[in-house]
Order: structure tokens, then C-alpha cells, then sequence
């Protein structure tokens, strides 16, 4: 695991893809590895338990609610982790400069950063933090749901709701995964 030291690893994709699931899979084999690991949500996000990161598939990791990037850096001069996960980092308070900044920071520290967050939001347009890290990481994943209108790799979280809110949280009550031609059809 050493070769990941100081470097930036995102998960980015669609809701239902599996980014929470991997973040939680790397933070955990940090950890076997003996690296002093921290995860952190941000407090908008109040699906399932404040202190728990979940995965919808429902898998708990224990996390430290913030607001923004001032947050975490205050936690981990305070409790000095070798690798920082943050999921769903698109909702995490704060000017995105200021985000990419304080990872840029970690990084220079020599920590190891794992984000999980969405790419873009319900209408297609992308996410600015996501799209600002997605050039600087050193290990760039994205995940794919499954279309539920015909199987196909999902592109886009689709709001059931004709809510016109940037930011709402939800799950399968509220968003569903479509591929690109199905979101097209669903918006025409």
C-alpha cells in the first residue's frame, strides 16, 4: 500500500454505482495495512445514522460529520491519520478553491486522500469539485450503475420528483439511475 502514499484516489459516478462501497473498501485494506485511517461525511448528508457513512446496500463505516474542508483539517491535525476518506465530497460546505486547496494540502503532507462523490447532479451538469479533482488525482475511478429503464451502464442519477433543487438528499425513493439515451427520453 505504500505506493499509495500522498496521492489522491477518486470514486465518482452515478448514485447506485458502488463509490461509497469502494471508498469503504479502501479505507478497510488502509487499514489491515496498519495505516491510521479517518473517514469523514458532510453533515448535509442525513441519510441513515449522522456518525455511519452507509452504502446503499446498507454497509456502516464510522465517520466524523463536518461541514466543510476546515473541519477535516482541523480533525486531522487533532487525530494525525495516514489516509482521510471523505464521501460524498460534491455536498461538502464551502468554496471549491478552498476544498481543492486543503486536499492539495494533505497531499503535500504526504497523506493519502480517498473521495468518493457524485459527478454531476440530476440534470447532467457536473459537479465542481468532482470535475476540479478528477485532473489532479493520481487514481481516477468511475463507477456505473445499471440503467433501470433497459440495463445499460447508467450515465446520470435521475430525479423521480419535478423538484428544481440542486441539492437534495435522497436515495431510490427519490433518484433512480438512467443511461444517457434513457435520461434523453425521460427529459424530451
Amino acid at each position: 500500500m505504500h505506493q499509495y502514499r500522498g496521492k489522491l484516489i477518486v470514486h465518482t459516478g452515478s448514485m447506485f454505482s458502488g463509490k461509497t462501497s469502494s471508498l469503504e473498501r479502501d479505507l478497510k485494506r488502509f487499514k489491515i495495512a496498519k495505516y491510521k485511517t479517518i473517514a469523514f461525511k458532510p453533515a448535509i448528508d442525513n441519510r441513515y445514522n449522522k456518525n455511519e457513512i452507509v452504502t446503499h446496500d446498507l454497509t456502516y463505516m464510522n465517520a466524523i460529520l463536518v461541514k466543510n474542508i476546515d473541519d477535516i483539517i482541523e480533525y486531522s491535525k487533532e487525530l494525525k491519520p495516514d489516509v482521510i476518506g471523505i464521501d460524498e465530497i460534491q455536498f461538502l460546505g464551502g468554496s471549491v478553491d478552498k476544498i481543492i486547496e486543503g486536499i492539495n494540502g494533505f497531499l503535500k503532507k504526504n497523506l493519502t486522500v480517498i473521495v468518493a462523490g457524485l459527478d454531476m447532479d440530476f440534470t447532467g451538469k457536473p459537479f465542481e469539485v468532482i470535475k476540479e479533482l478528477m485532473p489532479i488525482a493520481d487514481y481516477l475511478y468511475k463507477h456505473h450503475a445499471v440503467c433501470v429503464r433497459c440495463g445499460a451502464d447508467a450515465w446520470v442519477s435521475n430525479r423521480k420528483s419535478k423538484d428544481k433543487e440542486r441539492i437534495k438528499i435522497g436515495a431510490s425513493d427519490e433518484y433512480e439511475p438512467l443511461c444517457r439515451m434513457c435520461f434523453l427520453k425521460e427529459k424530451r
